[in-house]
């Protein structure tokens, strides 16, 4: 290839713009799709971990109090004084049954089988025999219901109302549909158990964070070397139509990932609900509150499915200046460069290629999402800050991760691009800019 020609270097600087644009392009891709999976992977793991099917599920309190119940019965030790306590009150029981017994016994019998019988139980009956035996049997009584056995039985005793609670008429709503998903997320990823999946999405998403932000250094610094050419060869003309039509194409990718990718996440979740119950203590952890992952493309679709007017023009206003009128922008810069001057000089191709920057809300969404990641940050401390509880008996710590995604970093780079390609056509343009 002769470089020395004016096609020699113009090829050399597409196929570097190439290799660039095609490095840029696949990490766009990546960060798409770890974006994606990331949405999913919260969207899981909060429906999971969601405080309806948590701390405020009537099955899960059930579940955790039987549990306790169970516990507490199966290592029942009796101190010296109860033992004592109770051996009085049997003692006590089996001495007014033979009291009973015996005035049963002495009822005077009208009939001639009733008088035959008491005569023969009082012949082969002694009572006070039996009152003598009454301490041995009270500890032989008292010896079996503090063995495994005895425990066991009233273990189950203590257990029969939860179980008829269990079995009974009484439907638990949020337990039903907890249940539901949780199978279905559950072979999703392969996990036995909410421990299991917890620790499985929080291993996944450490990965996928680190995957976002490398995919996005590497965009980032696909322009960066896109501007240092433009420094370079800030003299030779020549190259500058190739140069600005290649710039277009990243900015449109860039574009694309900036409305596409998750821009912010709000995340609001009780790290911990300790409750002492019994002596024993309750624990529930990371119990969800709220959460939500949205791209702008995301914020357009949920605007536009609401029943109510003002959200669906809302909604088309964002798609409008923010989706249309970047795209038709870059379009319009890119048709005024090549074509005729007819068609360059055209109101509408100047309209969108030098002026329409001011119409467009692009620059407004970026200060607008970084306002309300500030505020939610302020207003999600604040309130939650007043659920925190710690005493004896009850600690209630909350948290909150409200985090800007890579997304609104590519977006913020998309605009920035977007404004020094505005400012460069202007410089390089044949025809008149208006």
């Amino acid at each position: 290839m002769n470089v020395s020609t004016p096609a020699g270097p113009r090829l050399l600087l597409i196929l570097g713009l190439c290799i660039l644009l095609g490095i840029a392009s696949y990490s766009a891709y990546q960060l798409y799709s770890f974006s994606r999976e990331q949405h999913q992977i919260k969207t899981d793991y909060s429906n999971i971990n969601n405080i309806t099917f948590g701390l405020f599920s009537v099955t899960q309190w059930r579940d955790e109090v039987s549990s306790i119940v169970r516990r507490q019965v199966q290592h029942l030790e009796l101190t010296p004084q109860q033992k004592k306590q109770l051996r009085r009150e049997v003692e006590e029981v089996m001495y007014t049954l033979i009291d009973k017994a015996e005035s049963l016994l002495n009822k005077k019998k009208k009939t001639i089988g009733g008088k035959i019988k008491k005569f023969v139980i009082k012949t082969f009956v002694n009572t006070d025999n039996i009152r003598s035996k009454v301490p041995g049997f009270t500890e032989r009584i008292l010896r079996k219901i503090d063995g495994p056995s005895g425990k066991r039985k009233l273990s189950n005793l203590a257990m029969s109302k939860f179980d008829d609670l269990r079995q009974s008429d009484y439907i638990d709503s949020t337990a039903a549909a907890n249940q539901a998903e949780t199978r279905k997320v559950f072979n999703r990823y392969h996990a036995g158990s909410v421990a299991q999946l917890n620790q499985l999405l929080a291993k996944r998403l450490s990965v996928i964070k680190s995957a976002m932000y490398m995919y996005s250094f590497v965009m980032i610094g696909t322009v960066v070397a896109v501007l240092l050419l433009w420094w370079m060869l800030r003299k030779h003309k020549e190259l500058h139509r190739t140069l600005f039509i290649m710039s277009l194409l990243f900015a449109f990718v860039f574009l694309v990932v900036g409305l596409t990718a998750s821009m912010i996440e709000v995340d609001a979740r009780i790290k911990s609900f300790d409750f002492v119950l019994l002596g024993e203590h309750v624990v529930f952890e990371n119990q969800v509150l709220f959460f939500q992952s949205k791209s702008i493309l995301d914020v357009v679709r949920v605007l536009l499915k609401q029943p109510a007017a003002d959200s669906i023009a809302v909604g088309a206003l964002i798609f409008l200046f923010s989706v249309l009128f970047p795209v038709m922008k870059l379009a319009s810069a890119g048709i005024h460069l090549l074509g005729r001057k007819s068609v360059a000089e055209n109101r509408f191709i100047q309209f969108f290629a030098f002026q329409s920057g001011k119409w467009s809300m692009a620059d407004v969404i970026v200060i607008a999402i970084l306002m309300v990641y500030i505020g939610l940050n302020g207003l999600l401390e604040r309130q939650l800050a007043g659920l925190n509880i710690k005493s004896d008996l009850l600690t209630v710590i909350t948290t909150h991760n409200t985090d800007l995604q890579p997304g609104y970093i590519i977006f913020i780079c998309f605009v920035l691009f977007g404004l020094i390609l505005s400012t460069i056509l202007k410089y390089i343009t044949p025809h008149d800019a208006h």
